[in-house]
């Protein structure tokens, strides 16, 4: 049986053999722990949904985490969907046994000090085209939490001086206003300046930004904002690690949800709600750093 079904995900779902090998493993834990002496004769058509959570139990115990009992469910899951199909078993016995929930770590923020630190350093030489594109990038990482993408798409058209607004075109081509402070504009503005006259602009679709007469790409993008951040004790120097700390120092200095989802381009609020945690993680720390009885085994 376990064959004609490894059969049916290589000829029928054309499944890669690195993707087949891992169901042949977990299929093949399972049986042994069914049967430990006959493992190849295990009745799967047998089995039952305590079965199963007492397979998944013991891996646990064993030490697997959330993350890989996961994908072994999965692979038991497509096994047992298959033999209804095939008419082995009428109900699967692991239709109710739900998948363990992974957590998702926290994105990563940079300090607002070493940001700032950054952006001084860059500001040092910002006669100098590639320095004062690299100051822009980073601080409209910063101070407008944009995506790399939607930062890549800017065109000078998208930029409107008297109203103080950027139009962003995000995910599946979605486009929204935000509103720029005036220092930002600015600097917009002495770059568009310094680009014309330094940059051979060999495309008509007037980017904004842009690198030896080409939009600039992702790649370049990301290696700009990871030298800039060089000095940073954050993990992960990305510009996703700033729209994160855009969106933290949102939330921090006041701002509602609401007006950060929309700032971000979120389709959904549970999505900027992960920002909530991020400044009650924030909260505590001050709490525990400088209330006096913050810790339980201080003495009263």
């Amino acid at each position: 049986m376990l064959q004609r079904f490894l059969d049916y995900l290589r000829y029928e779902l054309n499944r890669a053999p690195l993707t087949i090998e891992a169901y042949k493993l977990d299929i093949s834990q399972f049986q042994e722990w069914l049967c430990p002496e006959e493992s190849r004769n295990a009745d799967l058509s047998t089995v039952t949904a305590n079965d199963v959570r007492a397979w998944l139990a013991s891996l646990a115990k064993a030490g697997d985490s959330p993350r890989t009992l996961r994908r072994k469910i999965i692979s038991i899951r497509m096994l047992f969907n298959w033999m209804m199909k095939t008419g082995e078993i009428k109900i699967s016995p692991i239709r109710d046994v739900p998948l363990p929930k992974i957590s998702k770590p926290l994105p990563d923020l940079i300090k607002p000090e070493e940001i700032e630190n950054a952006l001084k350093k860059l500001q040092e030489e910002d006669d100098n085209p590639s320095n004062l594109m690299k100051y822009l990038i980073v601080d409209m990482f910063y101070s407008l939490g944009i995506r790399r993408a939607e930062l890549i798409k800017l065109n000078d058209a998208d930029i409107s001086f008297s109203k103080g607004e950027i139009k962003v075109t995000g995910k599946r081509s979605k486009q929204r206003v935000i509103p720029v402070p005036q220092r930002l504009l600015d600097k917009i503005k002495d770059w568009q300046n310094l680009r014309d006259r330094e940059e051979e602009v060999t495309t008509n679709q007037n980017p904004l930004f842009i690198m030896k007469g080409k939009r600039i790409s992702a790649d370049q993008v990301y290696k700009i904002v990871k030298e800039a951040l060089f000095d940073s004790t954050a993990r992960k120097k990305s510009p996703h690690a700033l729209r994160h700390s855009f969106a933290s120092g949102m939330l921090n200095g006041g701002a509602d949800i609401d007006s950060v989802k929309e700032f971000l381009g979120h389709a959904s609020l549970a999505t900027t709600q992960i920002y909530t945690h991020i400044s009650l993680n924030e909260i505590k720390k001050a709490y525990q750093s400088a209330h006096p009885r913050s810790v339980d085994n201080k003495k009263q």
